[in-house]
């Protein structure tokens, strides 16, 4: 009996059994569909990421003030200072970096015409744009005379121009912040979270104007913070690795620590992806888990359905082997037989996977726009390949008891 023949005999078999068929192959259908979904939502997930880390800017390096031990951060105070920010801005000192630029940031009411916004205010410098990738949509930045200057003058975020200017140009309007006079300048493009808060709520100032007006620091204090984070752009991303290294020297040598006493964080756009991938490998894997189980399920379904129609046709068997079915047909029918059922679970598997792909792809688009879950090729061949090992491996039992069954008893069978 032929490749064909033997399917066609097998496709018969599932057809007389069409409700039986389908429980069994439930496995195989939430196992493979599983397995697709995961494929599919986990290259949207990295698309998206890719594009948050271009966001960023390009061949940054991230200086915070303080370390995650509590512990060291009582034993070595946090600091971070504008001393230490102009002496990492000094090219002998940190050779490999392009730009430096420090960001202040606190939480502020910004008011305007009885509008009250409840956001953030970002102390920058006017390299800002640049190292951070971003966009003027409207306006202008801050030039480094206002910055000298300490000018009163502010740079907007979508969220801030939706809530307080959302039927009127806000260029050339006066703000409040925390009581304190502004004259609105430019507006920045939506940017989305980027890896953290939305920097759509933003108000953007000098630092100089964020540090003496907004939020001066107390004097005298040893724990002495003026900027929250550093961003430091390297040369490329070849001259990554020295930027840190430079870094954390100058930071040593001009607050006398050592290795053990860091009170600074350096975290790199790797070190981002990196924490993202744990997060979403540990989920991947978990619903990894769920998928190999299903499949692991829809393998024994389809063992034990197949055992059942050994016994079910104990008689054909007997009949085939009395006309000269050789045991080695039997078995290669009963194989083929559970290797077909699990396949067409495969497919629907596949079916299933694409539906719910797309169901993830209108889910991502309300998180992130453009976000699309696409079904690749090389996870077709994967579901395809696995149904068929799943169907081999869990066929092989009832085929060799078919196959060994005595023909006369086989025939006495009723």
């Amino acid at each position: 009996m032929n490749l064909i023949e033997t399917i066609r005999i097998a496709l018969n078999s599932l057809a007389a059994n069409k409700l039986r068929s389908v429980l069994t192959m439930l496995g195989i259908i939430i196992g493979v569909g599983a397995v697709i979904t995961l494929l599919a939502l986990g290259g949207a997930i990295q698309t998206l990421v890719t594009r948050e880390l271009q966001g960023l800017g390009s061949n940054l390096v991230f200086l915070f003030p303080g370390t995650n031990d509590p512990e060291q951060n009582r034993r070595v105070p946090p600091r971070l200072t504008n001393e230490d920010v102009a002496a990492l801005a000094d090219p002998l000192n940190v050779p490999a970096a392009a730009a430096v630029t420090p960001q202040l940031t606190r939480g502020a009411l910004i008011v305007y015409a009885g509008a009250s916004f409840d956001g953030r205010v970002a102390g920058v410098t006017p390299n800002y744009p640049q190292v951070r990738n971003a966009r003027v949509i409207s306006g202008r930045f801050f030039d480094q005379t206002e910055t000298d200057l300490r000018s009163r003058v502010a740079v907007i975020g979508a969220d801030v121009r939706e809530s307080l200017f959302p039927n009127e140009d806000p260029i050339g309007k006066r703000i409040r912040i925390n009581d304190v006079s502004f004259e609105v300048i430019g507006e920045i493009a939506p940017r989305g979270g980027n890896f953290g808060p939305s920097e759509d709520n933003l108000v953007f100032v000098p630092i100089t104007t964020a540090q003496t007006r907004l939020f001066p620091s107390p004097p005298g204090t040893v724990s002495r913070i003026d900027v929250s984070v550093v961003y430091i752009q390297a040369i490329d991303e070849r001259s990554i690795d020295a930027v840190i290294d430079q870094v954390t020297d100058v930071l040593r040598r001009r607050n006398g620590l050592t290795y053990q006493d860091n009170n600074f964080t350096i975290v790199t756009q790797q070190d981002l992806i990196a924490s993202f991938g744990t997060i979403t490998g540990a989920l991947t894997a978990f619903l990894g888990a769920i998928a190999a189980i299903s499949l692991l399920v829809g393998g024994i379904g389809i063992m034990n359905i197949m055992l059942v129609s050994v016994t079910e046709r104990t008689r054909e068997i007997g009949l085939r082997k009395a006309v000269g079915a050789r045991r080695r047909d039997i078995r290669f029918q009963f194989v083929v037989e559970a290797t077909t059922l699990s396949l067409l679970g495969g497919l629907l598997g596949i079916a299933l996977g694409y539906v719910l792909s797309a169901l993830g792809t209108v889910f991502l688009q309300r998180v992130a726009e453009g976000a699309e879950a696409r079904v690749q090729l090389d996870a077709i061949l994967l579901a395809t390949l696995t149904s068929i090992i799943v169907g081999l491996i869990f066929g092989i039992y009832p085929a060799i008891r078919a196959s060994r069954l005595n023909p006369i008893d086989a025939l006495r069978y009723e």
